[in-house]
């Protein structure tokens, strides 16, 4: 795993949060209405979400993954309309209230890093925001990645193929090369088609596919 600190994960985590509360002021409501690069969730329901990672320790989580029947799916609709408000400025600040928060459901940080930089992409991609996320975050989180599955399949997803950023010292794997931008290459691993079809290299198809 990246050789970081806990101080410094918690630190990343916050930076992130950060930023995403930063472009979520800006937007309109239309915006928050929007549909987001994750499934069938708008806006406001991927901010809400977020908000739900950072507030649900460990104790809670497993209260809830068991009443939900252990259907991830079904544990994150609820929670996620628990945080979200009744209108996006209530949204927006229940989010930034929990910028700083340590709460985490396990202590995988790198995971929980991803969380917030892959879900932020969701909302930027779609609404032509093109603010990105802090570069040594991306590396850590990709890092993880490609050593162990989460909330997402990666470590299956990226498993024969030899991942080569094209922006950063990141390598890893061995097969058939895949190359892209660092960020591109942590989207494609957490299942998200447009960034995967951003990829080249004669592994970039069989990664779209594996992480689908």
């Amino acid at each position: 795993m990246p050789s970081w600190t806990t101080e410094q994960y918690w630190n990343a985590i916050a930076a992130e949060r950060a930023r995403l509360a930063d472009d979520l002021a800006a937007l309109t409501p239309e915006q928050w209405a929007a549909p987001s690069a994750c499934d069938r969730w708008t806006v406001q329901d991927v901010v809400a979400h977020l908000t739900a990672a950072a507030s649900t320790a460990r104790w809670a989580w497993l209260r809830s993954i068991a009443a939900a029947r252990f259907d991830a799916a079904v544990h994150n609709e609820r929670r996620l309309a628990e945080h979200r408000g009744t209108a996006p400025g209530e949204t927006l600040e229940r989010f930034r209230s929990v910028v700083p928060s340590r709460i985490a459901a396990t202590g995988d940080l790198w995971a929980w890093l991803g969380e917030v930089v892959v879900h932020a992409q969701d909302v930027r991609e779609p609404l032509g925001i093109a603010t990105a996320p802090a570069a040594e975050s991306v590396v850590a989180v990709a890092e993880g990645y490609v050593r162990k599955d989460f909330a997402v399949n990666s470590r299956r997803a990226a498993r024969g193929l030899r991942l080569v950023a094209t922006d950063s010292d990141f390598r890893a794997g061995d097969g058939p090369e895949v190359t892209g931008t660092t960020l591109d290459l942590v989207l494609a691993m957490a299942g998200r088609g447009a960034a995967a079809a951003r990829l080249s290299g004669p592994g970039a198809q069989r990664l779209a596919h594996a992480s689908r």
